[in-house]
């Protein structure tokens, strides 16, 4: 290629072979231009592919393998695919040019359709279907833009290079992914990337109901919106927007775009009979006319038809009129004044008046294209600019600016200009309007907050924000109610891209652990091992003659109850022994006041002089009536 660079291509030649002439459009996809292949001599449409998907090797393979197979496509109502290769970088697709209009083009200047019109021009199209089906084919991008109407009036379908042959080992290229405009796609690919003829006889569903209403019908803010309304909503009946549509063309619509594939027409040609009975019903279809009610004539047509004036006024001069036989003999006195032929003075004024009205015809045309209404100009290049900027450079062109919509873009910063209509290099008349698409950024929305929320009211927060719920896992949690939101991925307040799965982990309540065996342990010990699994303690104590002081005499519930994690376990641990009420021992006998403290569980420390004449008990510690444990010493003294 006679280029570095992967834009302007115009002026360069491509791949040795194809001379680029100009820009025809522009989309999300591809650039297509108007060449000349200087090998076979004829102009062709060549599209050359975006270069962030040049440099995607898997794309590249998949649109290599689908343009092989769509070059051996061959039909009437079918852009034929020439050629397909690779230049320095480039990824091109040579096809047939077909010099007119889109079906969008149509729509925009005379919508809405008649339905006899509209019929027209959905024959030939699905005609282009039937044959793609049954060679194997499948449309994957049915949509005004890729309907094209020639000069001569007739209809071809492009973008079969978009189709992928219907064949096992391809289902593996497209799995997970959708191709196509989301206004137009069925509710199989929507939800799973599948398609088959029937999704191509829903398109074209929706392309009928958009010829005859002029809007689509799940018209949305957000291709998630419209995405979830094909999946989750009916078609309206085309007469619930425009009651003059009669029943049968309703039928039409309804049939075709069935959520359910097995409901629909099963096929194109199914769908093309009934097309063709009901335009049998129908008057024949109107002409085109503009909002005046006359033939709508553009500045091409009206030189077209300057120069056919001159051509026959010159035609006219080239061969006059044979001259009539002379007139017969007369007398010698009129020889001398002979009249002059009579065909002089009947047909000089005719062609003097011809050549009058060619030349004012021709000046008008003149005029028109040059410097009148008719005069056209390129439209400007400036896609990239700020609105601003671009509306100055439009202005300056002499075309008027006018916003088109605002859509989100993943590359084109806020602000500035994504495309034009016409595109960029296009001839508009003088004071046409140029509509822009401008840039809102990056299309983002904040993740919101769903813990602790039910997982279905979690579930309609987060497509509500144009997100999707992904993955759900659930795990034990002993603050956070069973079916409630523990977490979510990414967290609350994340700006994220529309579609974008938010995983959610979901609560199963605590978690059921068996009561540990801890009767016989410390206290301190048993209420360790309690926390290690999970649960709480409540202790509680009590005296026991066979439980030592500070040792579990008990578990409630029993030790191996299966129980929520964070539930109370009730101990009861030992005091030890009861205590014991001190007697009266005072003047008591020695052995008597030993048995008694013997005979209460305590002991006795007997403290008595070297002789001990009444052995008797007249002091003790502690003093009479003192409570104390079990196996506690008493001292007592003997005189």
């Amino acid at each position: 290629m006679e280029t570095s660079g992967h834009s302007g291509l115009v002026g360069t030649i491509v791949d040795g072979r194809y001379q680029v002439l100009s820009q025809l459009a522009r989309g999300g996809m591809a650039t297509v231009y108007q060449a000349t292949d200087l090998r076979l001599d004829r102009v062709v449409a060549l599209k050359v592919m975006h270069p962030h998907l040049a440099h995607d090797q898997a794309f590249v393979s998949r649109f290599q393998r689908e343009a092989k197979s769509a070059a051996r496509l061959t039909h009437a109502h079918v852009v034929a695919v020439y050629d397909q290769g690779e230049d320095n970088g480039l990824i091109y697709l040579a096809m047939e040019y077909v010099p007119g209009r889109t079906l969008r083009d149509v729509l925009r200047q005379y919508g809405p359709l008649s339905p006899e019109q509209a019929l027209v021009f959905l024959d030939p199209v699905l005609e282009a279907l039937a044959a793609a089906h049954a060679a194997g084919f499948v449309h994957r991008d049915v949509k005004p833009e890729n309907v094209l109407i020639s000069d001569d009036g007739r209809v071809k379908v492009a973008d079969f290079g978009l189709a992928r042959a219907l064949v096992p080992s391809d289902k593996s290229i497209t799995q997970g992914m959708i191709i196509g405009t989301v206004a137009y796609l069925s509710p199989e690919q929507m939800k799973r990337s599948e398609a088959d003829g029937r999704s191509n006889v829903y398109s074209t569903g929706i392309l009928l109901f958009e010829m005859i209403t002029r809007q689509v019908p799940h018209a949305r803010e957000s291709p998630l919106s419209v995405a979830y309304q094909h999946v989750n909503t009916d078609v309206p009946a085309p007469s619930s927007l425009r009651r003059e549509i009669p029943a049968d063309v309703d039928a039409l619509v309804v049939t075709a775009t069935r959520r359910d594939p097995s409901l629909r027409y099963q096929n194109a040609t199914d769908f093309l009979a009934d097309v063709r009975r009901v335009r049998a019903s129908l008057p024949p279809p109107r002409p085109f006319v503009d909002s005046r009610d006359t033939l709508v004539v553009d500045s091409t047509m009206s030189a077209q038809l300057a120069a056919a004036a001159q051509a026959t006024a010159a035609q006219a001069l080239a061969k006059p009129p044979a001259r009539p036989p002379a007139p017969p003999p007369t007398s010698t006195s009129a020889t001398a004044r002979e009249p002059r032929p009579r065909y002089r003075r009947r047909k000089a004024p005719w062609v003097v008046a011809l050549l009058v009205l060619a030349a004012l015809a021709a000046a008008f045309a003149g005029w028109y294209i040059a410097a009148g209404p008719g005069k056209a100009v390129p439209v400007p290049s400036v896609v990239g600019q700020s609105a601003d900027v671009a509306q100055a450079a439009i202005g300056k062109a002499g075309l008027t600016f006018a916003v088109a919509e605002e859509q989100y873009s993943e590359t084109a910063p806020a602000g500035t200009v994504i495309s034009t209509d016409p595109p960029a290099g296009e001839s508009v008349r003088t004071e046409g309007t140029v509509s822009v698409v401008v840039s809102r950024g990056p299309e983002r929305y904040d993740v919101p907050a769903v813990k602790g929320k039910q997982q279905d009211q979690a579930a309609a927060l987060i497509t509500s924000a144009n997100l999707a719920v992904g993955e759900v896992t659930q795990a034990f949690d002993d603050k956070v109610d069973a079916g409630s939101v523990i977490s979510s991925t990414p967290k609350a307040g994340a700006s994220v891209k529309p579609g974008t799965p938010v995983a959610l982990v979901v609560s199963k309540g605590p978690k059921p652990v068996p009561v540990p065996d801890v009767a016989g342990q410390k206290a301190g010990a048993a209420k360790a091992a309690l926390a290690d699994a999970g649960l709480k303690s409540d202790v509680t104590q009590k005296y026991s003659e066979s439980v030592a002081d500070n040792v579990v005499i008990s578990v409630k519930p029993k030790a191996g109850t299966v129980i929520d994690s964070g539930t109370r376990v009730s101990l009861v641990v030992s005091k030890g022994p009861p205590p014991v009420p001190v007697p009266n021992l005072i003047d008591m006998p020695k052995d008597k006041a030993v048995a008694t403290l013997q005979g209460l569980g305590l002991r006795a420390k007997v403290v008595q002089g070297a002789a001990t004449p009444l052995d008797r008990v007249y002091s003790q510690d502690p003093s009479p009536g003192t409570s104390i444990p079990k196996g506690s010493t008493v001292t007592i003294r003997v005189i």
